[in-house]
């Protein structure tokens, strides 16, 4: 048995960092006590606060090798606090039958038996690999339960998407699945499989005006007050869309701030999978550091990826390339905004310090029923971000990048179950999803 890691405090120093739009305490606060790491890991700066863990040696080979502690930070302002504590399972899950999984898209919590659901791009593996189904789900210990999807059959009336994506389980059973080619669909299905519908298909010319299509479709989630489907739509559009999810019938969208969404200037290129995103640096770029306290950012989305509706009617958007996450009213009306590592930038040319600059990739609430916790994956940065959901208090993050179990290589999706364990999908040359264990909460330190 490989021994968990434990979020565990060792030494701190404080680092500089603006994440919160409007918040009073502006970007010149103080933000983070550093947690030392293991021993075999190198602490380094990158950039401003991301910590990330440089590898012995690089290589595959140390994904099933613990570290001895967890990078942590801890943010001094929130000191007295409450933050949660988790510990990462480093054999979760256990991977029958000799498979290989490919790019992990998605991972989603079935609200019914606490199984752990993913969808997972079973196409991207070696020519050697034996690949896995699509869509597997475990148990809470890992055990592999079922596994279904890839190609439909002849005469079904479904296309199985080319690029796996979201997935999602509502309060019903039934299990969402979506994907980011050029699909352009999400498919409701039964647990085992039963194709029971379908928003959306294959079609040009691809608008924000479409009611009725998607253009590239990233994460949705059913809220179960209404059993409406929200959609972060997506690589392509630029908008949360909203559909009865019995019937299909549109409802209503909304841009950032809750703008009219307005189709992009320029054709949308890259994406997971394909070549990265590089554009000319802009000369007249103003780097995130120099900008404006109360800069709020474009007033239109860029790569909606991510979105949950909280128990108490909010909804948080993640806006990818945006470096930020957004919250509504249900009804879209724009309430606050969280910026994501927004130091993080690859405006072009040799800059590759921040991987592509994009960072917010998700969100996930803590498993109580007050969601008192907001969890953010920044994806460039590859480390997970703590908030007090309704006061927005940057409390602390923990991961890095890296192979090993509690680091991050492609950090994608989370969800949570109700028993406020933690689950993250990763993509790229990451390839797996990892279960980061609810220890309950401890103080911020001073």
């Amino acid at each position: 048995m490989l021994k968990a890691i434990v979020l565990q405090a060792q030494t701190s120093f404080e680092n500089p960092v603006a994440q919160v739009a409007a918040h009073k305490e502006s970007k010149h606060m103080k933000l983070e006590q550093k947690i030392t790491m293991s021993a075999a890991a190198i602490a380094l700066a990158f950039a401003l606060p991301a910590t990330l863990l440089a590898q012995d040696v690089p290589g595959h080979k140390f994904k099933k090798q613990p570290m001895e502690t967890l990078a942590v930070t801890y943010n001094p302002a929130a000191a007295g606090h409450q933050i949660p504590k988790f510990h990462v399972d480093p054999d979760w899950p256990q991977i029958p039958n000799g498979w290989t999984l490919g790019q992990v898209a998605s991972a989603a919590s079935d609200p019914q038996t606490g199984h752990i659901w993913i969808s997972q791009r079973y196409r991207v593996i070696r020519p050697w690999e034996k690949a896995a189904p699509p869509i597997m789900e475990f148990d809470q210990s890992g055990k592999y339960i079922q596994g279904w999807g890839g190609p439909a059959p002849e005469g079904a009336p479904y296309k199985w998407p080319r690029s796996e994506h979201g997935i999602m389980i509502d309060f019903k059973g039934n299990v969402w699945v979506g994907g980011n080619g050029d699909d352009d669909e999400i498919m409701k299905f039964t647990k085992d499989g039963k194709f029971l519908s379908q928003i959306g298909t294959a079609h040009k010319p691809k608008s924000n005006k479409d009611t009725d299509q998607f253009w590239k479709p990233a994460d949705f989630v059913v809220d179960p007050k209404t059993n409406e489907l929200y959609v972060a739509d997506g690589y392509g559009n630029r908008r949360v869309i909203v559909f009865d999810a019995e019937t299909g019938a549109y409802k209503r969208m909304w841009g950032a701030f809750g703008n009219p969404p307005v189709d992009p200037e320029k054709p949308v290129t890259g994406g997971e999978g394909g070549p990265p995103r590089r554009e000319p640096a802009d000369p007249n770029r103003i780097p995130a550091k120099d900008l404006a306290d109360d800069d709020q950012g474009p007033d239109h989305f860029d790569t909606v990826h991510g979105v949950k509706v909280s128990n108490d009617g909010l909804v948080y958007v993640a806006d990818r390339k945006g470096k930020r996450v957004q919250i509504f009213t249900t009804a879209g009306k724009y309430v606050n905004q969280i910026w994501d590592d927004r130091f993080c930038e690859a405006p072009g040319g040799t800059n590759l310090m921040c991987g592509n600059g994009e960072t917010a990739a998700s969100v996930a609430f803590s498993g109580d029923p007050e969601q008192k916790f907001l969890y953010i994956a920044s994806r460039s940065p590859d480390r997970i971000l703590i908030y007090e959901r309704k006061s927005m208090l940057y409390l602390g993050s923990f991961g890095g990048m890296g192979v090993k179990p509690g680091q991050f290589y492609g950090l994608h999706h989370m969800t949570t179950d109700t028993k406020g364990n933690l689950y993250v999908s990763e993509v790229e040359d990451g390839r797996r999803v990892q279960k980061f264990v609810f220890d309950g909460t401890i103080s911020v330190p001073k």
